[in-house]
């Protein structure tokens, strides 16, 4: 087991990260609960909707008390968003803030299924990568889009499994497989995630790392369930990493029928 998992850290913008299962941090009914969220998952990067919590006083209570920023990233994102350059506001605001220039770029203007906008992201993603940002792009499950986006410079891709919130799973699975053969980028698998066994499954395609979110605020107990899905996530990349069987369309017996009760 150490032998698969050795050096097999998660590589973004030439930072090196232990952990591939990323945490937001919306919808929890406590501050203890997001941070025993945290601490269970080994989340060493971590999401705040920046519409959401005033950067500027971190040492309120709440969401920015609950994470540790010599232990996690805090990456702010731009949830809300509903065009690039209200993005791009919101990106800049957070560094001015003295927040490090990462930035999880989400452009959802329709509010109903808070599906992403591929052109306005694309638009925003242009000039914050120009601007020295970090850009991780939360985008429909659009292979296109994907390599565009890396081709402006974009640090990830970050398709979505399912509409965020919903807990549905890996629906996107198919156009997951085919960004994740054509990136050069790591491919993170973002909203939608409902069960640490969709986590394993986005794992077990070859994406790089997930972000959960709603699938822990929802649960009884968020650490349990964090904790459940940061041992989904490694499961999933060690059998990545060790290489799955290929799928057959018909049954075919593990053991010979023949040759094995020869007398010799």
């Amino acid at each position: 087991m150490q032998s698969i998992q050795k050096d097999d850290a998660l590589v973004i913008a030439g930072r090196r990260f232990g952990s591939r299962l990323m945490i937001g941090t919306g919808k929890f009914p406590s501050a203890q609960a997001l941070r025993d969220a945290i601490e269970q998952s080994g989340a060493e990067i971590v999401t705040v909707a920046l519409r959401r919590v005033d950067l500027s006083a971190p040492e309120a209570q709440g969401i920015m008390s609950a994470i540790d920023p010599k232990r996690q990233l805090i990456l702010p994102n731009t949830s809300g968003a509903r065009d690039a350059d209200e993005a791009v506001r919101l990106a800049r605001l957070a560094r001015a803030a003295g927040m490090e220039p990462w930035i999880k770029l989400e452009l959802t203007p329709e509010p109903r299924y808070l599906l992403p906008d591929p052109v306005e992201t694309l638009r925003a993603a242009e000039i914050l990568v120009k601007d020295g940002f970090v850009v991780l792009p939360y985008i429909q499950a659009d292979p296109m889009l994907a390599k565009r986006l890396e081709e402006i410079g974009t640090a990830t891709v970050m398709p979505l499994g399912a509409p965020i919130g919903s807990n549905r799973g890996l629906r996107t699975r198919d156009m997951i497989r085919i960004i994740i053969e054509q990136s050069n980028v790591p491919v993170v698998v973002d909203a939608g995630l409902g069960a640490p066994s969709h986590a394993a499954e986005s794992m077990e395609l070859g994406a790089d790392a997930v972000l959960v979110n709603t699938a822990l605020a929802d649960a009884r107990d968020a650490g349990t369930m964090a904790k459940a899905f940061a041992m989904a996530v490694e499961a999933g990349r060690m059998a990545w990493r060790a290489g799955l069987g290929p799928e057959r369309g018909e049954a075919e017996a593990s053991s010979p029928l023949t040759g094995f009760l020869v007398e010799k």
